[in-house]
């Protein structure tokens, strides 16, 4: 039975969807004003991976992606400039103009890590109707006001009818406390309170008119429309990376409480941060590297390109709940790896069947699925198939054995987790690699010929020669194995 880490009860559940078999699942996705980096990579990957083993499970899943293309103001608050509509500013171009570039980088960069696509991907923008008409339900139940064109959500009286924090484990008197005022927020009763619908002033370039006069949506209205939407009014998994659990997600539960009675989402789950040798991300350091930058090499801070799988082998390395740490290093062992189980999986497809079988296929089997029912425990798994890969050059030099019918399941287990569940795709290799290996398969058969016809001299000098520029050959029964070193 496969359990998931709830954000709310802070504990791993088992999972129940509200409505089997069908799934409702929604992801926070990227604010569209620049190029995608490490963080969307590593949100976009742990829920890929969700989304692949429910439907391998069986699950008829409904994945929702939004895109934030209005309404995320500068610092996450409410008042200062849009982000879209300050580098629209800045570049002298219409915002849609912004929202459409990045957008199509971002969903290139997604099929490039070998993502798959959501069921729905609304945009904020799209749904401002929709949001003016949440807006008003939280007003008619009296958890927001309005002032000068404005509607703001009242923190203090939704406390005093639920609890404001569960989320993120705060009690309004710590945010009281920690709460400083900003310029411009004036008019909130309360500091802590957020905005649902905000005025725009003559030069805010995104704006529509509404019953309070012209403005735009704030930040955290849009999910809570667009999950019920798409999912209903109660659905099953609501999914983002840490950052977003307070204010962003503390807020959405807020919201549809006070507009639906109810709330809205039964697992909560969140995927943690990514930090670049030990620092966080952030422009103002210097080392907010995009995902354009790790695959061209185009950073100072990088040692050359990174490969998109080598990107995804690399974040499911970590279990999503924990920090991981982006290095040179770190990723370029990741490579290795990930060359490791690829060329083990290569030999699988070399290796002949016996008579009888010296490995436990179907306890392998078991213990992958025991990770993936571990929240999603992708770190153990990869050790249960790294073990596997050992079995396999085991009988691969004649060391160990599998009957035909197991050799079948293994091959089947390999493709199943590998390429459907964790998402890994064997990459293109280039013109100059492919000519390359071919190259040297050339050679190792004229090796072989030369040791059927018992010359073994050549033999030894055609591995020794090739040992010399880095490649290692094994003899097999019947054929030979080869690698770089």
């Amino acid at each position: 039975m496969l359990k998931i880490y709830n954000s709310l009860s802070r504990r791993k559940e088992e999972f129940q969807p509200l409505d089997p078999p069908h799934v409702g699942m929604y992801v926070c996705g990227p604010t569209v004003y620049g190029d995608a980096h490490l963080g969307h990579a590593r949100a976009a990957i742990t829920f890929d991976v969700l989304f692949r083993y429910l439907q391998h499970l069986g699950y008829k899943v409904r994945y929702v992606r939004n895109i934030t293309d209005v309404g995320h103001l500068e610092n996450d608050a409410d008042s200062g400039e849009d982000k879209i509509g300050k580098r629209a500013r800045l570049e002298q171009l219409e915002p849609m103009e912004v929202v459409q570039r990045y957008t199509n980088s971002y969903h290139h960069n997604m099929e490039q890590l070998n993502t798959l696509p959501p069921s729905i991907e609304p945009h904020a923008s799209g749904h401002i109707i929709e949001q003016q008409i949440f807006t008003e339900k939280i007003l008619e139940n009296g958890y927001a006001y309005e002032v000068n064109g404005s509607v703001y959500f009242d923190v203090e009286k939704y406390n005093r009818d639920h609890h404001y924090g569960k989320l993120s484990g705060r009690r309004l008197e710590d945010l009281l406390a920690n709460t400083r005022e900003l310029e411009g927020q004036e008019e909130k009763h309360h500091p802590y309170d957020f905005a649902l619908w905000k005025k725009a002033s003559p030069s805010h370039i995104m704006k529509w008119p509404s019953k309070w006069g012209e403005g735009y949506p704030g930040w955290h209205i849009e999910c809570s429309t667009m999950s019920t939407k798409y999912l209903g009014e109660q659905f099953d998994i609501h999914g983002g990376g840490m950052d977003l659990l307070f204010p962003h997600h503390e807020c959405e539960i807020a919201q549809s409480t006070a507009a639906l009675g109810k709330e809205s989402v039964k697992y909560w789950m969140h995927n943690n941060l990514i930090t670049i040798n030990g620092q966080k991300m952030g422009k103002s350091l210097g080392n907010a590297i995009s995902l354009n930058e790790i695959f061209s090499g185009d950073h100072p801070l990088l040692e050359k390109a990174y490969s998109p799988m080598a990107i995804r082998f690399f974040i499911l390395q970590a279990h999503y709940r924990s920090t991981l740490d982006f290095s040179n290093r770190a990723v370029q062992a990741a490579e290795k790896g990930l060359e490791r189980l690829l060329d083990g999986m290569a030999t699988l497809e070399r290796i002949r069947s016996g008579d009888t079988s010296t490995y436990d296929v179907e306890a392998l089997e078991k213990r992958c699925y025991e990770a993936m029912d571990d929240d999603l425990n992708t770190p153990v798994l990869i050790a249960h198939l790294f073990e596997g890969i050992k079995h396999i050059h085991l009988a691969a030099a004649g060391k160990e054995s599998l009957t035909a019918g197991d050799l079948d399941k293994l091959k089947k287990l390999y493709h199943t987790f590998v390429h459907e569940i964790l998402g890994i795709r064997q990459e293109e290799k280039t013109a100059k690699n492919d000519l390359t290996d071919r190259l040297i398969e050339l050679i190792l058969n004229i090796r072989l010929e030369a040791k059927k016809k018992k010359d073994f001299d050549t033999a030894d000098r055609i591995r020794d020669m090739l040992g010399e520029l880095g490649i290692t050959v094994k003899d097999v029964p019947g054929g030979f194995e080869w690698e770089w070193k």
